[in-house]
């Protein structure tokens, strides 16, 4: 099945070099995967995963390794933000 998946702010140096400037890519996944199994190949530190939202959904920590999407889901994610 194919998701849209969208990473934020520095999370976009994980994408491939042709999607960073739109930070977003359509990608093939098993409709078994988590969202953990999704993100996991992208190399992104745990702890940079911070805020996960599936079409616009808040996923807690404690959710991402047993929830699975379906075809034309959009998963994003952005990193903690600090501001002042």
């Amino acid at each position: 099945m194919r998701i849209t998946f969208k990473l934020f702010a520095q999370l976009t140096d994980f994408l491939p070099v042709e999607a960073r400037h739109t930070n977003v890519i359509e990608i093939e996944v098993d409709p078994q995967a988590t969202i953990s199994q999704i993100i996991e190949p992208y190399g992104m530190p745990p702890k940079l995963v911070h805020l996960v939202l599936v079409n616009g959904t808040y996923v807690a920590p404690e959710q991402r390794p047993t929830q699975t999407l379906h075809d034309g889901d959009v998963l994003a994610i952005w990193p903690p933000i600090a501001g002042g």
